[in-house]
C-alpha cells in the first residue's frame, strides 16, 4: 500500500516538533469515516530489551483484519531499530520508519487502521494514529492502554460504559470499558473517523478481550518477528 514521504525523519526535538506542527493542518476531523468498515488493520511496534535508547531493536507489524469475522486476511512485518531518542509526545518518531516499511509491504489497503497508542489525545494534538492517517491518507484511530494526557471520570463498570477524556477543556477523545469490570482503554480519533464511531468500532474489535484483536494480532506477530 502507498505511504507518503511528506517529511524527512528528524534528528533533533526541534525538528519533529515542526513536523508535528506542519502535518496537524492537514488532519481530518470533520469526516464521519467508514460507518461499517470491511477491513482492519491493527499496527503496534515491539521492542527487544527494555526498548530504551536510540537503536533499540524493533519489530513493527501491520495486520488487516475481516471486520465481520475477525479473522487474518493480510499480515507484514518489518524489523529495524529505534529512530529517534525516547521523548514524550514525540514517541511516534522512534516507531514510524520501521512502521512505515510494514505498511508498505501490505497488498491490501484497510478502511481503518488502528494504532496502539494516541490520535488527538496528544498534548501537541497529533499522537501516532494522526501521523499514520495523514501519511497514508486513511481513516485512523488510536487505542491507548494508560491515558497519556487530559482529566477523566472512572466509567461505569459494564462493557460499553466510557466517560470523556478532556484536555485543557477540549474533548480529545473517551475512556471505553470493552469489557465488564476490566480496566478501560483510551480512545481518540486520528484522522478521517468520528468518536462515537470509533468507539463502537473498538467495541466491535474486542469481543472477548480487552484490547482490540486488531491490537492483539500484531502485537503477537511483532513479538514473534523479535524472537525469530
Amino acid at each position: 500500500m502507498e505511504v507518503r514521504d511528506l517529511h524527512p525523519w528528524p534528528d533533533t526535538r526541534a525538528e519533529a516538533e515542526a513536523i508535528q506542527d506542519g502535518l496537524r493542518p492537514l488532519l481530518d476531523l470533520d469526516s464521519p469515516g467508514p460507518v461499517r468498515p470491511r477491513t482492519v488493520a491493527g499496527l503496534d511496534v515491539s521492542y527487544a530489551g527494555d526498548g530504551d535508547g536510540t537503536g533499540a531493536r524493533l519489530a513493527a507489524a501491520a495486520v488487516v483484519l475481516d471486520a465481520a469475522t475477525l479473522r487474518v486476511v493480510e499480515e507484514s512485518v518489518a524489523v529495524g531499530t529505534a529512530a529517534f531518542p525516547y521523548i514524550p509526545g514525540l514517541f511516534a518518531f522512534r516507531e514510524l520508519p520501521t512502521l512505515v516499511e510494514a505498511l508498505r509491504g501490505l497488498r491490501t489497503v484497510p478502511d481503518l487502521l488502528v494504532c496502539d497508542g494516541f490520535g488527538v489525545a496528544h498534548p501537541r494534538r497529533f499522537g501516532l494514529a494522526c501521523h499514520v492517517g495523514v501519511l497514508t491518507g486513511l481513516p485512523a484511530i488510536g487505542v491507548g492502554k494508560t491515558a497519556f494526557v487530559g482529566e477523566h471520570a472512572t466509567p461505569g463498570p459494564r462493557r460499553g460504559d466510557a466517560s470523556p477524556l478532556t484536555d485543557d477543556g477540549e474533548v480529545v477523545g473517551r475512556v471505553l470499558r470493552t469489557q465488564d469490570d476490566v480496566k478501560p482503554v483510551f480512545v481518540s480519533v486520528g484522522h478521517r473517523t468520528g468518536l462515537d464511531d470509533a468507539c463502537r468500532i473498538v467495541l466491535e474489535l474486542a469481543p472477548d478481550y480487552r484490547l482490540p484483536e486488531t491490537t492483539r494480532r500484531a502485537d503477537r506477530l511483532s513479538r514473534d518477528a523479535l524472537r525469530s
